[in-house]
């Protein structure tokens, strides 16, 4: 939301300071002396299993991509707890528990693991895993540590790549130091984009410098530079360039091209004559942003800008082609992570900590995962976007699918299975994220989830509680013999709560066979699970199918809340009463194709909020 954010002083001097980093580390600074990066491993990461990404039949580890600035040798030691370690004596700390790796038993070493180290998936032949230096190239690169079982558990045949052994042995950071023995900047994947020239001679820099900033300066502004903002440029390569080479010149100039207010600002340009309070259509190569930011998060991509500066992407069929285009491009992953982060907390997943003793790291980043995909098969498949109320497929992997309960799925690698149409796991309602975000640390939170539904699913949030209400619902006297419904009723009793409880709370109590990170059950502690209620217009209520069923016969408001949520981010500011007829003729429309996906982003495109901006009038000091 634009109107919420500001640009203080140290925002901006933070922002000259990255500049010059990133620009040193886009183009490769041959004098860049050695530093240290340490990678750990996330305190609460289970080490007990296969973690995807890291090859098969390894259990545990971290798998880290780290941008080496320059060719040269760099050196990595691996800190792991519990491992064996050359000549398979133990690493000296918890091998046996002993100084030495033995202590008091003589084959802990024999049957502790071994680490296995990759570098972009080639394993690398490392005798001493605390302490090795390598050469390698300049850019991105991916180093995987993972842990083998020397003794793997009884009865472990065909099974074996997936075999769960003993929790011996953890990697506990990864260490990289460098460059040393620095060979160049090498070719990296940075300075393929940036040097699409380069000069053979003194005579040839300039021209050469000019190019790469004209290139540069138009995908950093989203639309062709002016004369001066290129002569600007072009100052700053060649004082650069006076005092050292041509590289450094194209680095400073760099610098100075990402500390634009054109790059760091979506300004928009205002036709001439336009006077306050008349609207107006945004120009191509504004629209090409505002398209690209919506979709992609990032700048318009040589297509978008090209069909901008030829001022047709403001035709109909040419714009929907375009949309169709960004959606199906790996790029749009970033409105899933983006946007549904935001609307379906899944943001708040990384900070939730709850006490339950089947809750792990590996199980948060499943919860986010499985709804992720979820979101994605919605967009990639152009489906309806009812389907996340009542999908009757989701994704798992082996942690998940045991937590569901969800039989024969095997590994670390998540895959989409079919459920039952009477699976209490179809569609959001049933996933781990959104039931983990709704409670409270140490228990379920029926109001909380109440709260989230009506409001993030069906537009209507109940009023903010009256001052000076409090509640201990977790007196542990009253835990010990009631149940939370019974301790909400006695709540609700007091008539200034009622009016707002009546409306949350048989929601989350229709959600209570779900514990606090969603594992079904049936009792809460000794005392069994009422799921029923009744919601404020009448609709019974038993359990997680008929509220499903409910939000679901009132699809126009859950469509209409997506809708809002989705123009919302569009647009990067609150929706005002005057946007809700746009809203309903979106909605009206995506109905004769079954609400797909790709019909409500297609009507936010096309409408006149999206495309058209209104002057402001003049603001008085």
């Amino acid at each position: 939301i634009a109107d919420s954010l500001g640009f203080s002083p140290s925002l901006i001097q933070g922002h000259l300071s990255v500049a010059m980093k990133i620009s040193r580390s886009a183009v490769g600074d041959p004098t860049l002396i050695s530093s240290t990066k340490t990678y750990l491993a996330p305190p609460g990461l289970s080490q007990d299993r296969h973690i995807e990404g890291l090859p098969l039949g390894t259990r545990g580890g971290m798998l880290v991509t780290h941008n080496f600035p320059l060719d040269g040798e760099y050196e990595f030691a691996v800190a792991a707890s519990g491992v064996a370690g050359a000549g398979g004596r133990g690493d000296g700390r918890l091998v046996g528990g002993g100084g030495d790796g033995f202590g008091g038993n003589p084959g802990a070493a024999e049957s502790a693991p071994t680490l296995n180290i990759t570098l972009d998936n080639q394993r690398l032949n490392a005798p001493n895993p605390r302490g090795f230096r390598i050469p390698i190239t300049a850019g991105p690169h991916t180093i995987g540590v993972a842990l083998i079982d020397r003794r793997p558990s009884a009865g472990a045949g065909v099974d074996d790549i997936y075999s769960v052994y003993g929790v011996q042995g953890a990697v506990n950071n990864v260490v990289i130091s460098g460059p040393f023995n620095s060979a160049g900047v090498g070719q990296t994947p940075a300075r393929k984009k940036i040097f699409t020239c380069y000069p053979k001679s003194a005579n040839e820099e300039s021209g050469c410098a000019r190019q790469i900033l004209t290139t540069l300066a138009r995908r950093a502004f989203r639309q062709s530079p002016s004369a001066a903002e290129i002569e600007s440029l072009v100052q700053f390569y060649e004082q650069s360039r006076k005092e050292a080479d041509f590289e450094t010149g194209i680095q400073d100039a760099l610098a100075r091209l990402l500390v634009a207010p054109r790059f760091l600002f979506r300004l928009e340009q205002e036709p001439a004559g336009i006077t306050p309070g008349q609207a107006y259509n945004v120009s191509a190569s504004d629209l090409a942003s505002r398209l690209s930011f919506f979709l992609w998060s990032t700048i318009p991509d040589d297509e978008l800008l090209d069909f901008a500066a030829k001022g047709s992407l403001t035709n109909p069929a040419i714009l929907e082609k375009q949309v169709r285009r960004m959606l199906a491009d790996p790029k749009s992953n970033a409105l899933m992570s983006n946007f549904a982060g935001q609307w379906l907390y899944l943001r708040d997943l990384a900070g939730a900590q709850p006490v339950a003793p089947n809750f792990d790291d590996n199980l948060r980043l499943s919860f986010r995962k499985e709804t992720e995909l979820l979101f994605e098969s919605i967009l990639r498949e152009d489906r309806s976007i009812l389907t996340l109320l009542d999908a009757d497929y989701t994704f798992v992997d082996e942690r998940l699918a045991v937590h569901y309960g969800i039989p024969n799925i095997r590994g670390s690698y998540f895959r989409r299975v079919t459920l039952d149409p009477s699976s209490p796991r179809r569609g959001l309602l049933g996933q781990g994220s959104f039931l983990t975000v709704s409670s409270i640390a140490t228990r379920t939170s029926p109001v909380i989830r109440g709260k989230w539904v009506l409001e993030n699913l069906l537009g209507s949030p109940p009023p903010n509680p009256p001052p000076g209400v409090e509640i201990n619902l977790d007196d542990p006297e009253a835990t010990k013999v009631t149940t939370l419904r019974q301790r909400l009723e006695k709540h609700r009793a007091n008539a200034v709560c009622a009016s707002c409880h009546r409306m949350m709370d048989p929601i989350g109590l229709a959600l209570e066979n779900f514990d606090l990170v969603g594992t079904w059950r049936e009792t809460d502690g000794k005392l069994s699970i009422d799921a029923t209620g009744e919601l404020v217009d009448g609709t019974p209520l038993h359990g997680i199918g008929d509220l499903r069923n409910a939000v679901l016969s009132r699809s126009d408001l859950f469509v209409t809340t997506a809708t809002e949520k989705l123009m919302m981010y569009a647009l990067g500011r609150t929706l005002e009463p005057y946007d809700m007829p746009t809203v309903r003729a979106i909605v009206k429309r995506a109905a004769k194709n079954d609400y797909k996906f790709s019909s409500i982003i297609l009507g936010i495109v096309e409408s006149a909020p999206f495309k058209m901006k209104m002057k402001q009038s003049a603001q008085k000091s």
